[in-house]
């Protein structure tokens, strides 16, 4: 891990707050459902994975109240503690049906502030847009948050360009910057290209966090259809999928190879070729050590571009 040269941390936004060129999602730390924490993995794995990343200068983390009910927060904080060294912390408000008032949202970051074991966060944003509350209402929510010294940026998640807009406004109403939008953004999932997400936030500078810039290990070439992902993800990517997606990683494969890299390595390198900084779920440090190779070089404008003609190809 030594090698690979770490980049210069960079401004969230248009904030003061600067981070990483890629970040850590710990939505897997805890959480025993869909990623089976416990059984294939446990505690001394993810700190050891945490240990790695704030070693090599990665020290941006993101989670949500709704991670593991909670025991995302809660082993992330008891981390934090333990190796007592700065870090930047992002996490995220659910906006229930039962939650209908702003005020809500301050009882919830304490709730987080509480199980994490800090004072403030660096990012608090939107988990998911709520139909029954105003974007307003919450995007206010948020700059009363920044006001009273609770967190020092905001930023949405999973949102609509016609939300983004919404909240970039309020929030700029009140003196504050819409620091981030938090989307899925792959080479299987490239809707944030096509339907003016990308290019509003390129515009207006909001940064783009890319969650799942590994489709959740599709893009690593470590499954085929004869060899599924487990559990409760074998249900979403059926054979039919990993069928239509061999010749992306056959391509991946050749690609990595003229780069001395790991197929997983190019997909977060792409996803950094798009302006955005890709949030890698790590369960080891092993997959640390891997995921930090992405950093320290890009893909060739060629390579991008043919990344890019091959993946809309296999779009069903």
């Amino acid at each position: 891990m030594n090698e690979i040269q770490i980049e210069e941390s960079h401004p969230l936004g248009k904030t003061d707050l600067a981070i990483p060129p890629l970040g850590i999602g710990v939505w897997a730390w805890g959480e025993r459902y869909y990623w089976g924490y416990g059984k294939s993995y446990g505690k001394a794995d993810i700190q050891s994975a945490f240990e790695a990343c704030m070693d090599a200068g990665i020290n941006f983390f993101d989670t949500a109240e709704i991670y593991g009910r909670g025991n995302s927060e809660r082993l992330l904080g008891n981390f934090l503690r333990e190796k007592n060294q700065p870090a930047i912390i992002a996490t995220k408000f659910m906006p229930f049906p039962w939650r209908i008032r702003k005020s809500q949202m301050q009882s919830a970051l304490q709730g987080s502030l509480n199980r994490l074991g800090i004072s403030k966060v660096d990012l608090y944003q939107i988990h998911w847009p709520a139909s029954i509350v105003s974007v307003r209402t919450w995007s206010d929510g948020l700059a009363d948050l920044v006001e009273k010294g609770f967190s020092q940026t905001v930023g949405v998640s999973n949102f609509r360009l016609s939300q983004i807009r919404r909240s970039y406004i309020a929030l700029k109403q009140r003196g504050v910057m819409l620091a981030s939008n938090q989307v899925e953004f792959n080479l299987l999932n490239r809707n944030i290209e096509q339907n003016g997400i990308l290019a509003f936030c390129q515009e207006f500078g909001v940064t783009i966090l890319a969650y799942s810039p590994l489709a959740q290990g599709l893009l690593t070439g470590k499954y085929s259809p004869k060899s599924p992902p487990s559990g409760i993800r074998a249900l979403r990517y059926r054979a039919e999928l990993l069928n239509r997606i061999s010749p992306l990683l056959r391509l991946m494969t050749e690609i990595g190879r003229e780069n001395g890299k790991t197929v997983a390595q190019v997909a977060i390198n792409w996803a950094i070729c798009k302006g955005t900084v890709p949030l890698v779920g790590v369960k080891t440090a092993r997959q640390v050590r891997e995921n930090i190779g992405a950093l320290g070089w890009r893909l060739s404008p060629s390579q991008v571009a043919a990344l890019d003609k091959t993946s809309l190809d296999i779009q069903p």
